[in-house]
């Protein structure tokens, strides 16, 4: 849907402080010098029983485009179509004789390169005015206090961001800890300081409003920055901030859902901050969906977003699998996974199983199965310091592409440090001897054509898959192709000494 990538561009206009999707490097350089180390958060959870008046929105705009124009609001990282309707002069109001659900709401012009954005919490009957090219700075609102300190925000920070660029601008290429760099990390702090005075202003006026709990929830933790000795961003320095990340977060408010912060913060977390390693990512994962693991909506949200983030198909994560497998065995329980029934449920486990002993870092399983002369051979049973299992496809245009290159890598090897342990699947006998013989592999071929021999050992989402053991026969490297073999294998021995 178009109004989808419009959107995001529109976030990244208008939310200065909630990292959207696109932030600026200029935005992004905002929070990223402060020195403010303690935080209190302010936002408070809404009264459940607090009553929402029906929606009776009109809006003004002083020389607008005419044609049709889009209310659009969103849940979680999906956004819908309310309503639209044609601007009458200057006019629009949106009226239903019912409620809409608390969240963030845009006014989207007819060739959606403008949104006017609302706050819709409990005051739905209000009136917003403003002037075509100076949305922020003409906003007028009557009857929603919300959108008054929303509009007032945004024009604050406004006009702080040409200080904020100018600081960012002038810490290019300056040396970590000159006297320059030290003057401009200090100007930034009295800056952040000052911004954020304003914003504890604002929300200390409504702690249970939508607009407080958004508005914080889009501030990035206040922490000291810290440098390594390279004049990067110090390992203290990111896990603290992966630590803190969610701190001015109130998983009680469910109503951040219909905002963008909170898809957003999970972008940023997995995409910038978080090292994309499995054990990083398992460990503060868990700290996520611990704070929000009484509160439905969050958790199931978050453990659908990861998990589907790290399907192990759609990353490039050397073993996703590891966070998958996670994932599922800690999370899609049939006491956990309470939108789905007991089939789904079943499906998942079993798939989490038939991964689950082929991560890295475990002992690699041994198998054992027939080769073209009837004997059976096992991994288990090679001598070679290395072992390459290698799963394949006669038919596997992949497996056409890379089964030459291990040919010719197989036989370049001076002291045989490696051996290959070929595994054909789903294949049949014929095309199994076949190719062997066309391609003249000569390693250790097998094929079980009941895929007993490796059912829940070496898991193979597509052919070819690569495992490398070491000599402790602990899988160190998989999902690879046969060209980052050797990198794995010197890695190990130089770890050895």
């Amino acid at each position: 849907m178009r109004f989808i990538s419009i959107l995001f561009t529109l976030i990244g206009l208008w939310l200065i402080s909630c990292g959207p999707k696109g932030t600026s490097q200029s935005a992004q350089n905002e929070n990223s010098y402060s020195s403010i180390d303690s935080y209190n958060r302010i936002a408070q959870t809404p009264d459940p029983n607090r009553k929402l008046e029906n929606l009776d929105i009109t809006l003004t705009i002083e020389n607008a485009p005419q044609g049709t124009y889009y209310l659009m609001g969103i849940f979680a990282e999906q956004y819908f179509l309310v309503d639209s309707l044609k601007i009458n002069g200057n006019q629009l109001t949106f009226k239903r004789n019912e409620p809409l659900e608390p969240g963030l709401y845009y006014g989207v012009y007819p060739n959606r390169s403008t949104a006017i954005q609302m706050i819709i919490d409990t005051d739905q009957t209000f009136e917003m005015s403003t002037v075509n090219g100076d949305i922020v700075g003409s906003m007028k609102v009557k009857g929603s206090q919300e959108n008054e300190l929303l509009y007032e925000t945004l024009l604050h920070e406004q006009n702080m961001a040409p200080e904020f660029n100018r600081i960012a601008k002038a810490f290019e290429g300056l040396e970590v800890g000159s006297e320059a760099h030290t003057q401009l990390v200090n100007e930034h702090d009295q800056l952040m300081q000052e911004k954020m005075d304003y914003l504890r202003s604002m929300w200390e006026k409504l702690p249970q409003s939508l607009f407080t709990s958004f508005k914080e929830a889009g501030q990035n933790p206040h922490i000291t920055y810290e440098f390594d000795a390279n004049g990067g961003l110090s390992q203290d320095y990111l896990a603290k901030l992966r630590t803190l990340y969610w701190q001015n977060t109130n998983f009680d408010d469910k109503r951040l859902l219909r905002t963008p912060v909170i898809s957003n913060k999970l972008v940023k977390y997995y995409g910038n901050i978080m090292p994309q390693n499995p054990d990083t990512l398992i460990k503060y994962t868990d700290m996520l969906i611990n704070q929000c693991i009484d509160n439905d909506q969050y958790y199931k949200y978050f453990v659908n977003w990861v998990t589907l983030e790290y399907e192990p198909t759609k990353t490039t994560l050397m073993d996703a699998e590891a966070v998958y497998v996670h994932m599922i065995t800690n999370y899609f329980t049939k006491e956990r996974a309470f939108w789905q029934d007991s089939v789904q449920t079943y499906g998942l486990q079993l798939r989490a199983y038939e991964m689950g002993n082929s991560l890295v870092g475990q002992t690699g399983p041994n198998v054992t199965a027939q080769g073209p002369d009837g004997k059976t051979y096992s991994i288990n049973d090679i001598k070679s310091p290395y072992v390459i299992v290698y799963m394949w496809n006669p038919d596997c245009e992949h497996c056409a592409e890379q089964t030459p290159k291990l040919v010719q890598l197989y036989n370049q090897q001076q002291n045989k440090e490696f051996e290959v342990y070929s595994i054909a699947v789903n294949t049949e006998d014929d095309k199994w001897r076949e190719a062997i013989r066309k391609y003249q592999m000569p390693w250790i071929n097998v094929f079980d054509p009941t895929n007993k021999a490796i059912y829940a050992k070496y898991y193979v989402d597509n052919t070819p898959e690569v495992y490398v053991l070491n000599p402790d026969r602990k899988i160190i490297g998989k999902n690879l192709k046969v060209n980052q073999i050797m990198t794995i294998v010197d890695r190990d021995k130089a770890s050895r000494g």
